[in-house]
């Protein structure tokens, strides 16, 4: 007597291996639309790229002295310095879409709860980024630029190397971006339950000395970038916890709630 075959169930089948086949092409269209909304600002940006590095590199020129300019030390110098900036230029400017792309890719496993304070916290995320490169360029440069150009010793010609200057302004640009993030942070990881608005008022001090630690990796061996950074997080910290005290007061009648069901 022959043995019956093994009945397949659909689990068996690959029936569940479809959902995660569909996410997976899912993320791959839309890493593609975030690639070729980069390009697409890129080629749009590409002839204007001695313009923009004129642009960035302004408040360093408007301090040099009177007959001297930026120099270029390597042979590429002055075509790969202003095509790397306008690539970061490019994905700086397709943030908007590159943050919707990720929206709309993590948004169908979302509640609803969850999205009416996930939209605020990342329309704020794209705000407070571009407020940290504008605080950057509009503050900080003139500060720190302005401190470098004149501690020189005398009988020193100062001609910065324009590939150095995009090195270091790029740095910068990252550090007051992320920095300007702490807000939305902050309250992240109150509405996730990690930790408390009185929990982290508590650790203020060893806040502050982390602010100041990460001035110091993330800015020029200067004490005037380092406090320029320092004093903003710590500040934008603050804001995050008044913020995220709002975030803990809907959370606890609704935490009350449902102790009181059970």
């Amino acid at each position: 007597m022959s043995k019956p075959e093994p009945q397949v169930s659909s689990s068996d089948s690959g029936d569940q291996a479809l959902p995660l086949v569909a996410h997976l092409t899912e993320l791959r269209d839309r890493l593609l639309r975030a690639v070729l909304a980069i390009l697409l600002i890129f080629i749009a940006l590409f002839s204007f790229a001695n313009d923009i590095y004129y642009f960035v590199s302004e408040p360093l020129r408007s301090l040099l002295p009177e007959g001297t300019s930026m120099i270029a030390t390597e042979v590429a110098s002055p075509f790969l310095t202003p095509f790397k900036l306008t690539l970061v230029v490019s994905i700086v400017l397709a943030m908007p879409f590159l943050l919707y792309q990720m929206w709309s890719f993590i948004a169908p496993g979302m509640y609803k709860s969850e999205k009416r304070i996930a939209i605020p916290l990342l329309l704020s995320s794209i705000l407070l980024f571009y407020g940290g490169l504008a605080f950057a360029y509009y503050v900080v440069f003139p500060l720190v630029f302005g401190f470098f150009s004149a501690i020189g010793p005398e009988g020193v010609e100062y001609t910065p190397d324009i590939a150095r200057f995009l090195d270091i302004t790029l740095k910068l640009f990252f550090a007051f971006g992320i920095a300007f993030e702490i807000p939305i942070a902050t309250v992240i990881v109150v509405w996730a339950g990690l930790t408390t608005p009185a929990a982290l008022a508590q650790k203020r001090a060893y806040i502050v000395v982390g602010c100041f630690i990460f001035g110091m990796l993330l800015t020029p061996p200067d004490i005037i970038s380092q406090a320029l950074l320092a004093i903003p997080m710590w500040l934008l910290f603050e804001l995050g916890v008044i913020f995220s005290r709002f975030i803990d007061r809907k959370q606890q009648p609704a935490e009350h709630t449902n102790t009181m069901d059970s």
